[in-house]
């Protein structure tokens, strides 16, 4: 496992957001923004069940991240690895947390009914990180 660098962790802490590459069926790139988050040096994002992402993800879990600081785009950070877990343990509580460094929100207001979220945990395996 790769080591996210101290220098590089405000990336993933700040507001700035990540584009998430996974791969269709097909072999072809598909590429979301996303919230990001870091445990450890493990890093994290939300979304939820019946997407694109975690389908891609079951299917394939390689995934490209690419995470430019949004106050100085010359500086980013990029994480190739695999999708670890798939979870919708502890997802409702940190989808949450995550509208509130994101939007100032105590809960996630984009919610829909019956949507299941789900944590993904990404191992990086390739950390590249550029400041200028």
């Amino acid at each position: 496992m790769a080591k996210i660098p101290d220098a590089a962790r405000h990336l993933f802490e700040g507001q700035s957001f990540a584009h998430v590459a996974t791969l269709n069926p097909d072999g072809s790139p598909q590429v979301s923004p996303v919230w990001i988050g870091l445990d450890g040096d493990t890093v994290t994002f939300n979304t939820a069940e019946g997407r694109v992402k975690p389908k891609n993800l079951r299917n394939d879990p390689r995934v490209a991240i690419s995470i430019a600081d949004g106050e100085n785009p010359y500086e980013n950070v990029l994480v190739q690895g695999r999708a670890t877990e798939i979870t919708p343990e502890g997802a409702d509580a940190d989808i949450d947390a995550l509208a509130k460094r994101y939007l100032g929100a105590d809960e996630y207001p984009f919610r829909q009914p019956g949507e299941e979220r789900l944590i993904v945990r990404i191992e990086a395996e390739k950390v590249n990180h550029q400041a200028s």
